[in-house]
């Protein structure tokens, strides 16, 4: 359990870092017609062209991550899971007798060579799909080229607020995120605010940077379809002194909290909220459920209020795409960050799988947008009628003693926003 829980933990880390079609091959038929000798009064219909990357045998995709540098600890695994992944599914003969063959180029985590390797990657190499887009300063200085390319691009190893669309239509229709993107978190605090804790008013602190204004843009979002009151105050990212903001919100007599801000400042506006007995529960993203983060606040709060954050994977109660996961990734068994790679392995191959005939773009995406998808390690994903908000199931669990140690005690398993809310 211990170990499992410390897996959990770190995947909080991920987010923190976090046209020219080739034609399918097919053989001639002996006896077929050849052009200029149809019968009379028939016409012969027009073959439907495959996407670049698309064979008989097999099929391109890939991607640039960080694989040398600082952050080669999360690109190295990240990459190996993926293949891992595909792996298996080779060796069991492929999707439709097509094997998975992945590119993949190391852009050291720098925007400048993400868009170099993009570029590379689509017309030259001609992959079908992105499949795993990494990290945060890359995807967003590329996001617009994969959207002008017209390529399916399947996960996103950041969770940044260029991702979220209600209704993905034209080029932006090729972006499937899975991973939390902080606008979708942030209508699941207010779900969970209102199904589990039954607040009528919440007080929300957020920082001034990314995390946090999209954080409180779904915070604002859902909030108001739901007729909850807000009362929120901005601090700056990495604040050091937050107790104007947190009198703010204490004298506005909100009956939760939301901090919407990640690991560099979550732990002061905790410290604070304690300090002037504010005295009311507060929930926080996924990011920040890691040993760190309770280890630095449990003291403060003892005795006056919990923290609870939210989670995206249940690895007990998929213990056995774990195992698989541990057989095919043996090095990684307990690397959050292959297993994620491996969620983005399973998420492309469960769209390629479902589409019929010739394999294109259109096609593809309709195929993932035909059902949901489960994740492996978690709840369904939704890409119906154009959604693009990410993983829509979350968990919670919240700060505690674990076998004696400071951190997150599971309180809630994966539950959706309609489930949350009583829909």
């Amino acid at each position: 359990m211990k170990k499992i829980v410390a897996m959990l933990a770190s995947l909080a880390i991920v987010a923190s870092f976090a046209a020219c079609g080739a034609k399918e091959e097919t053989p001639e038929t002996p006896g077929t017609e050849t052009p200029g000798t149809e019968t009379p009064g028939t016409e012969t219909p027009e073959e439907e062209e495959a996407a670049q990357g698309v064979f008989d045998d097999r099929i391109i995709v890939g991607n640039s991550a960080a694989t040398s540098g600082n952050y080669a600890p999360v690109g190295v695994p990240f990459n190996a899971g993926i293949e891992a992944y595909f792996k298996m599914i080779n060796e069991e003969g492929g999707v439709d007798g097509r094997k998975i063959e992945f590119k993949h180029i190391d852009d050291e985590f720098d925007p400048v060579k993400g868009k170099a390797a993009l570029s590379t990657l689509v017309e030259d190499d001609k992959i079908f799909a992105l499949v795993g887009h990494f990290g945060t300063p890359v995807v967003g200085a590329t996001i617009e080229d994969v959207k002008e390319y017209g390529i399916p691009a399947v996960y996103f190893a950041t969770g940044i607020g260029q991702l979220y669309n209600d209704k993905a239509e034209g080029k932006d229709r090729g972006i499937f995120p899975v991973q939390p993107i902080y606008q979708t978190e942030g209508q699941i605090m207010v779900a969970r605010a209102v199904g589990d804790f039954e607040a009528k008013k919440i007080g929300v602190i957020y920082t001034n940077d990314d995390a946090g204004k999209d954080l409180f843009a779904g915070v604002e979002a859902k909030a108001k379809e739901l007729n909850i009151e807000v009362v929120a105050e901005q601090v700056a990212a990495g604040a050091t002194d937050v107790s104007s903001a947190v009198t703010s919100i204490k004298n506005a007599n909100v009956d939760f909290v939301i901090g919407a801000a990640i690991q560099a400042t979550i732990p002061t506006i905790v410290k604070e909220l304690a300090a002037q007995n504010v005295n009311k529960d507060v929930i926080t993203t996924y990011v920040n459920v890691s040993p760190v983060i309770s280890e630095a606040v449990i003291n403060e709060i003892n005795g006056k209020f919990d923290v609870y954050g939210l989670g995206w994977v249940d690895l007990v109660e998929n213990a056995d795409s774990l195992a698989a996961f541990a057989e095919w990734a043996p090095d990684y068994a307990t690397n959050v960050y292959a297993m994620t790679g491996w969620i983005a392995g399973h998420f492309f191959v469960e769209g390629l799988k479902r589409v019929e005939g010739t394999v294109t773009w259109d096609k593809y995406m309709d195929a993932l947008e035909s059902a949901p998808i489960k994740n492996p390690f978690g709840g369904e994903i939704n890409y119906a009628d154009g959604l693009r908000a990410g993983t829509q199931e979350m968990n919670l669990s919240k700060v505690g003693l674990v076998e004696n140690a400071p951190g997150w005690v599971p309180v809630d398993g994966l539950q959706s926003m309609d489930s949350l809310l009583g829909k």
